[in-house]
């Protein structure tokens, strides 16, 4: 695994995040986990320049940087049978992409779509509440636009 800051800021980017929280024993094993498979994670036979974590422990983040050898789709589907895999493990639902996860104080919770709106009417949560942009593509992006305020992300377009 390559150290994250060696990393280039076009790397790719793939946030996988769970429903609920890992537990701290869930977040140990995962991390073993992510460490082991982005170590051997490869394109077309090709070592790939990878980095991964588990972040606030509810998000797997993986990253590719192409500059080496880039992901091919097949790559792409083993990373996608890795994070199943932890679903499995887990019993937890890592494709909901209407799951939207909020700061509260320093928590890291999520809502549902309706949910979220509903807490949005209560004033529970308001343009300054930080939401996490899943849908980054690269490391740069992840660094400035992965936690952003709600007034300044697509999730306003649900509230």
């Amino acid at each position: 695994m390559t150290n994250y800051q060696e990393l280039s800021p076009s790397s790719r980017v793939w946030i996988y995040q769970s429903n609920r929280p890992f537990t701290a024993v869930e977040g140990e094993a995962i991390r073993m986990q992510i460490q082991e498979f982005v170590t051997q994670w490869t394109s077309h036979n090709n070592a790939l320049k990878t980095w991964g974590d588990l972040v606030h422990d509810r998000f797997v983040v993986l990253m590719v940087d192409e500059s080496m050898a880039g992901a091919s789709g097949c790559s792409i589907d083993k990373s996608v049978a890795f994070v199943k895999q932890v679903e499995q493990a887990t019993g937890v639902d890592m494709f909901d992409r209407f799951n939207f996860a909020y700061k509260d104080s320093e928590k890291v919770l999520s809502a549902s779509r309706e949910e979220f709106e509903q807490l949005f009417k209560e004033g529970k949560i308001g343009e300054e509440t930080v939401v996490f942009n899943n849908l980054v593509q690269t490391k740069a992006e992840f660094e400035a636009k992965w936690a952003v305020k709600l007034g300044d992300s697509w999730h306003k377009n649900f509230v």
